[in-house]
C-alpha cells in the first residue's frame, strides 16, 4: 500500500533532520544493504572458519582439548556462513553470480543441467566394463 501525502512528508522531515543531525550515519544507512552486510558476514566467517581449521591440524597433535577448539569455531563458523546465505537470498545469490554466469542458465534450469552433468560425468568416470 502506498503512503500517503502526509505520510510520505513526514518521512521527508525524519530523513531531512537525521541528515542533518548525523550525515555519517544518514550515509552508511543509505549505501548499507542487506546484501553487503550478510555478505561481509559470511566472509568473515569463512576467514574464522579457516583459523579454526589451522588450530585443528596445528594443535590437534599437542592437545585433544584444542583440537576440539579448533572443531567448535569451524562448526561456529559454518553455521554464520549458513545463515548470512540464508539471508542473501536467491535475488542476491543471482546478483552475485550474475557476472561469472555468462550465457548460461539461471536458477532451477541452470542447477538441474549442472546436476544431469556432473551425475553423467560421475556415471561415465566410474563405469565398469563388463566384458
Amino acid at each position: 500500500m502506498p503512503l500517503s501525502d502526509h505520510e510520505q512528508k513526514i518521512l521527508a522531515e525524519l530523513e531531512e533532520s537525521l541528515n542533518r543531525e548525523d550525515p555519517e550515519f544518514a550515509d552508511k544507512v543509505r549505501n548499507e544493504s542487506l546484501y553487503r552486510h550478510a555478505g561481509r558476514h559470511a566472509k568473515w566467517a569463512a576467514g574464522t572458519f579457516l583459523v579454526g581449521l589451522v588450530l585443528l591440524v596445528w594443535l590437534y597433535a599437542t592437545s585433544l582439548f584444542l583440537g576440539l577448539l579448533g572443531v567448535a569455531i569451524m562448526f561456529v563458523s559454518a553455521v554464520v556462513i549458513q545463515q548470512s546465505l540464508r539471508r542473501m537470498g536467491r535475488a542476491s545469490w543471482h546478483d552475485i553470480t550474475r557476472g561469472f554466469q555468462g550465457a548460461q542458465p539461471s536458477g532451477a534450469a541452470g542447477i538441474e543441467r549442472n546436476v544431469h552433468e556432473a551425475r553423467d560425468w560421475f556415471k561415465n568416470r566410474f563405469r565398469r566394463d563388463d566384458d
